[in-house]
């Protein structure tokens, strides 16, 4: 425990943070720009730059497998939330890092709130803009004064949105 101490002190500013875990929310799927599973990766290799936990969906498929593996490859504690129904969806083969199974969507949410010091969200579906809008919401209303990032958010939606206006 004293050497990663010491390793901490020794990082330079820009490498530090004042967040210990990051809450990401993303698909679940690989989403078809390759640029969103790019930015994944490299959101994952930043946060164990800069020595920080992550807090996701629990799933190892999609965006969620790709961010999580790089934060456990690099290191850090990676912790993911699970509701039970969706287990067998969302994680094929080996989970990375500890894998918390909640009774439900409520808990999920409540859950990666709890342990998380700020949230960004990565392209996804539905569920990711869902999951992004409560805490945007818990934030507007005093639940939580946590900073929320929205990460490649505004053309993966308007994609979204030009889709739901085709379909309807």
């Amino acid at each position: 425990m004293e050497n990663h101490h010491q390793h901490q002190q020794r990082l330079p500013n820009s490498m530090k943070s004042r967040f210990r875990r990051v809450c990401v929310f993303c698909g679940s799927s690989p989403g078809k720009n390759p640029s969103y599973q790019l930015a994944a990766i490299q959101l994952g290799k930043q946060l164990v730059e800069r020595n920080i936990d992550l807090v996701y969906g629990g799933g190892s498929i999609g965006l969620m497998g790709l961010v999580s593996q790089a934060v456990f490859d690099g290191g850090r504690h990676v912790l993911g939330v699970i509701p039970k129904t969706l287990m067998p969806r969302e994680i094929t083969g080996e989970t990375v890092g500890e894998v918390r199974a909640v009774s439900g969507m409520h808990q999920r949410k409540a859950e990666m709130a709890r342990q998380a010091d700020a949230f960004i969200a990565l392209p996804g579906g539905y569920g990711t803009l869902e999951e992004l809008l409560e805490v945007i919401t818990w934030a507007q209303l005093g639940i939580h004064d946590k900073p929320v990032i929205y990460f490649l958010f505004f053309f993966f939606f308007l994609t979204v949105q030009t889709s739901i206006i085709f379909h309807v």
